[in-house]
């Protein structure tokens, strides 16, 4: 019987990973990594061994990787600390004896735009080749959630502000990625070293965001580009932390410059069919 772990199981795209998993294999091929105990019961109550242990704790680690013959590792959200707490985890995983990773990087790691997020991505990439582990990289592109997920935010501001000028963004939701991953950590595993370049097949810019905002809301909403200095000067005024705001700017003139659209069908063509178009989220979100 193939084991199948997911780490950061209770976290919005896990969670996900584990139902997809339960769709495709038994509960008992699934377990799921978690930081804290009383995130556990969610997953408990689905049939899934659920096991805690902390990306900085290669000891916990090891022994939670026991009997693990396939490890999804999502990456984690601590920007800063990802590269050392991802070694620990790739560490741990060959002490136990775990036949192959999967790892969520980013769009086009190697040649991103992008200049805060990628770095880590691939210091981790680079670890993952260097371990002697058989590997596939999912190097997932924008969830749509990123901003569908600030829909009533903008719709109670009367306005959308943002720094990716006329830049695509080729986003799909977090289920799709999650249906991905679970295919291929359940599936026939991929060449060592394989990489997929995960995106939406439908793109679109902030300014077409807004107007379908304002078509499905019956509200008017504009988009205003602004520098990535002014727009992060502008979430940080709105109380988002310095590195965050810095981040988001980061992302949006990277997308401006191309960094999160592509034409890539990987992401369609491992489910089997189109992913969601990014108004059907925006709808379901409103």
């Amino acid at each position: 019987m193939t084991t199948c772990m997911v780490t950061g199981a209770s976290g919005q795209l896990g969670a996900l990973v584990i139902d997809a998993l339960l769709a495709r294999v038994p509960a008992g091929q699934v377990r799921a990594l978690v930081r804290r105990e009383e995130a556990a019961a969610p997953l408990r109550e689905k049939g899934v061994d659920v096991r805690i242990a902390d990306y900085g704790d290669s000891a916990a680690l090891e022994s939670a990787f026991s009997g693990v013959d396939r490890l999804l590792l999502i990456s984690s959200s601590e920007v800063g600390q990802r590269a050392a707490q991802h070694a620990n985890v790739i560490a741990a995983a060959k002490a136990a004896g775990v036949g192959f990773i999967a790892y969520t990087s980013i769009l086009r790691a190697e040649s991103s735009p992008l200049t805060v997020l990628p770095g880590e991505h691939r210091e981790t990439e680079a670890a993952l080749a260097a371990s002697g582990l058989p590997y596939a990289l999912l190097r997932n592109g924008w969830y749509t959630e990123n901003y569908t997920g600030q829909a009533g935010m903008i719709l109670g501001q009367g306005g959308m502000i943002g720094a990716a000028g006329d830049g695509r963004i080729s986003s799909a939701p977090r289920a799709d990625y999650a249906e991905a991953a679970a295919r291929v950590l359940s599936g026939d595993l991929p060449a060592s070293g394989t990489v997929f370049e995960l995106a939406g097949d439908e793109s679109f810019t902030l300014a077409e965001f807004a107007a379908a905002l304002s078509e499905l809301s019956g509200q008017e909403i504009g988009y205003t580009d602004m520098s990535p200095g002014d727009f992060e000067a502008a979430l940080a005024g709105a109380g988002l932390p310095a590195p965050v705001a810095g981040m988001l700017a980061d992302s949006e003139a990277g997308a401006a410059k191309g960094g999160l659209h592509s034409e890539d069908r990987t992401l369609s063509q491992l489910l089997g069919r189109p992913t969601t178009p990014w108004r059907e989220t925006l709808k379901a979100a409103l």
